[in-house]
């Protein structure tokens, strides 16, 4: 019956492609930065996570409506790789972090997921949700204000097909935003085409090998870049948290989260192999998911499909790339907002009462901790630890360390100090 609820929702072909085109958008942008960032080759990235994707839809059996785009917590790890091993040695380390994900996937499985009910109650998982959300505002921010005009303009046309259109012009709104959003800024003229002009239609993404035959020489990039995937596996647990409370499914019990690590752990190592960034869940597209309320995850597969063509041909890739940063911004704004307002849905729906003194502590600590961008440096590896990966290790360890019955005892000591002054003026 789940399997169906999933897969099997009542929309044809045609519906479902449209469908899959709007999270294509909805990765785009961040998929293809990442490697602007780093230096690395944007359709290399677009191919490996097009792949990426049919490879963890295939793992978790087709179950999770989750897309795989070039992660951002490797992107300082990889510049610094790369400027002193090359390309090559920064995939190897990229390599041996999906290698981490894969042994981590085998010892879940082993000792099963149940620690996590522990670990990870509502208190803990609705503000790391949050923090995913918020945490990614200054972001759209940043996108919106490259052209304040034209990201007010796509919010709000998105705004109103979200809320006031019917049929399958409801579940696009992103796709629509976008469309007119690029319309709007081809008019105010901050959209240059000449890169559609220049690409060629058909090429082959330049695909290059980590340094395996050179492992001694390369090893320090491995000490440099492996680490970061004790942090993304954080961000990976909230992400695919997030994921079950947008769907309203367990996603952690079936088909597992051993699954999803091993999924976006083979995603990242074939992504190394061929030189491209490492994977990860996206938060964009978990916003789609919100949005429309279209759970199918063969709509993310079509998605992929779409990417994998356009890795190939480089006109159409450069015609998606001119897309202007503010009109994304405009879309961004209401999809990380969705992610946070996802957080707050599963403190309100598991009654988390946050005139508890110890709830109240956890809440507050890992919001602002996950929103400020707080940063620990990880001795002896110079890696950084923060954003949500850190807002969520201080969650669970103040909920380990913070007894449930603490509130509970100075509420009943407080009552007898009361009691006994009432006796003693009596």
């Amino acid at each position: 019956m789940e399997k169906e609820s999933l897969r099997a929702e009542k929309l044809a072909l045609p519906q479902k492609v449209i469908l899959g085109i709007q999270h294509m958008f909805a990765m785009f942008g961040a998929t293809v930065l990442v490697p602007k960032l780093t230096g690395l080759n944007p359709s290399v990235a677009l191919f490996t996570s097009a792949v990426g994707t049919i490879i963890f839809h295939f793992i978790t059996k087709g179950k999770v409506p989750a897309y795989l785009g070039s992660s951002f917590a490797f992107i300082a790890p990889i510049i610094a790789a790369k400027e002193s091993f090359g390309i090559p040695g920064a995939m190897l380390g990229c390599l041996t972090a999906g290698l981490i994900y894969i042994i981590m996937s085998a010892v879940i499985k082993a000792v099963g997921s149940d620690f996590l009910e522990k670990f990870l109650p509502p208190v803990v998982v609705g503000p790391v949700i949050m923090t995913i959300g918020l945490g990614l505002a200054p972001t759209a921010k940043d996108m919106a204000t490259a052209h304040l005009p034209t990201a007010i303009f796509t919010l709000a046309v998105a705004i109103v097909i979200s809320i006031f259109g019917k049929g399958l012009i409801k579940v696009i709104p992103i796709l629509i935003g976008v469309v007119s959003g690029y319309i709007f800024a081809y008019l105010a003229g901050i959209v240059d085409l000449a890169p559609v002009q220049e690409a060629a239609w058909l090429a082959l993404p330049n695909f290059s090998l980590p340094s395996i035959s050179e492992f001694s020489a390369s090893l320090p990039a491995v000490l440099i870049i492996a680490p970061i995937a004790v942090v993304t596996m954080v961000e990976h647990l909230g992400d695919v948290l997030a994921l079950s409370k947008t769907v309203d499914r367990e996603f952690i019990e079936e088909p597992g989260l051993h699954r999803t690590l091993l999924g976006d752990g083979i995603a990242t190592a074939f992504a190394a192999l061929l030189g491209g960034p490492p994977n990860t869940t996206y938060g964009e597209n978990i916003g789609v998911l919100a949005i429309t309320k279209v759970h199918n995850p063969v709509v993310i597969e079509i998605a992929a499909v779409f990417v994998f063509g356009m890795s190939f041909v480089q006109k159409l890739g450069a015609l998606i790339r001119t897309i202007p940063a503010a009109v994304m911004g405009g879309i961004v704004i209401l999809l990380f907002g969705m992610i946070a307002s996802i957080g707050l849905r599963t403190l309100i729906e598991n009654e988390v009462d946050l005139s508890n003194n110890r709830n109240l502590v956890i809440v507050s600590t890992v919001l602002v901790i996950g929103i400020s961008n707080l940063a620990f440096t990880i001795p002896g590896l110079g890696t950084d630890l923060k954003g949500m990966g850190l807002a969520a290790i201080v969650g669970i360890g103040l909920n380990i360390l913070l007894p449930e019955s603490a509130e509970a005892e100075s509420d009943t000591e407080a009552n007898e100090v009361q009691a006994e002054e009432a006796v003693q003026k009596a």
